[in-house]
């Protein structure tokens, strides 16, 4: 049998302008999808409405197209997509695999919690509400046994996820639908056949695959780029003051952000444009080189 095409995304969430650990990733699944002659597709994640600040989107669009990082399809917005969250969801209580919650922060204070800090879920409602609670959120019953995954720059992993993470939220209290739902959901209506993203997601990985597995979708090939840092070891972020990308500059930046995944430039291509660059990067691009440890963020000059 002939592969399946490669299908590639980038799915920022539109909650301020990309910083250059935001840009790292991009580059990364850009790369991978150019380097296999694949398909780099371009999602919003705009699920979270309260998070999301106007204007963000299209800032982050601008921002693509100014480093040169230009997508191959129509760019999917999650805010539309609730009809499809629900199918999934009604499809999983059907099943019983989901069931009502009316835990609330509080109640869960005390709980355990697993190695990244996480609230490990003690399955207070897994039975049945208590009694006189009215239902808050939707949570999937997550099934024993270690969810086994390879990644590709972390090599083999796994997690047990009903002991590490418990049963998880599909739909929140505030009645929007779960990230990790919708970007099961979004992943296998879009053909994605590789994902590419950032170290902090790694851990996500697993309960994806729970909830592909559960809906009989298919599990893409995962690659976890390192992190970003500032000099005081804090992945970059909006919550760090990570500054927004600059429009200008890009080769200078570009270079950069190759250098972090383990493809820096020759001297030859020093103030080369961003085309250029991208245009060496995608011939020479291989995910082995690229690093585990996070790498410090260069201020700007």
């Amino acid at each position: 049998m002939p592969a399946a095409p490669y299908v590639g995304r980038f799915a920022p969430s539109p909650t301020g302008p990309l910083h250059f650990g935001s840009l790292v990733a991009a580059l990364a699944s850009w790369l991978d999808a150019r380097a296999a002659g694949g398909r780099w597709l371009l999602r919003m994640e705009d699920l979270d409405r309260p998070r999301c600040v106007a204007g963000a989107a299209d800032t982050l669009l601008r921002q693509l197209e100014a480093y040169g990082l230009h997508w191959d399809s129509t760019v999917v917005y999650q805010s539309t997509r609730d009809d499809a969250y629900a199918a999934a969801l009604d499809a999983l209580i059907s099943q019983d695999l989901a069931y009502p919650c009316a835990c609330t922060r509080a109640r869960l204070a005390q709980a355990p919690r697993n190695a990244e800090g996480e609230i490990v879920y003690p399955g207070t409602c897994r039975n049945g509400l208590p009694a006189g609670a009215a239902a808050r959120a939707w949570r999937l019953r997550v099934p024993p046994g270690t969810v086994a995954f390879h990644d590709r720059i972390h090599g083999d992993l796994g997690q047990d996820v009903a002991r590490e993470v418990g049963d998880f939220i599909v739909r929140r209290a505030d009645h929007l639908f779960a990230y990790q739902l919708a970007v099961v959901v979004d992943d296998a209506w879009q053909g994605v056949s590789h994902v590419v993203r950032g170290a902090d997601l790694l851990w996500n990985t697993p309960r994806q695959i729970v909830l592909q597995t559960l809906l009989g979708l298919a599990t893409p090939a995962y690659a976890h780029v390192p992190l970003i840092t500032n000099a005081a070891g804090q992945k970059l972020s909006k919550q760090t003051l990570a500054p927004a990308l600059p429009l200008s500059g890009q080769s200078r930046v570009l270079a950069q952000a190759l250098a972090a995944l383990g493809h820096p430039p020759p001297g030859e291509l020093a103030g080369a444009a961003p085309a250029e660059l991208l245009a060496w990067a995608s011939g020479q691009w291989q995910i082995e080189r690229v690093p585990m440890q996070p790498a410090i963020a260069k201020p700007a000059p």
